[in-house]
């Protein structure tokens, strides 16, 4: 029997959303032992002039405890 835990975090890329993901999933990996899966609870975008600066997410983390 295991036991997971999940934790909440957000991360940001100027390039894309997959980015982001990719960018918070690596750094919570160096951290976080036994990550088993991420879900997208939620995204946006930073506008100036008109444009995407930024975009941002908030990523649900599950991990199984030692």
């Amino acid at each position: 029997m295991s036991v997971a835990k999940i934790s909440e975090i957000s991360s940001s890329s100027s390039k894309s959303y997959e980015d982001a993901i990719e960018t918070g999933i690596a750094r919570a990996n160096k951290t976080l032992n036994g990550i088993k899966s991420a879900w997208v609870k939620d995204h946006q975008v930073s506008v100036k002039g008109g444009k995407i600066t930024e975009h941002r997410v908030v990523l649900k983390i599950t991990f199984v405890l030692d």
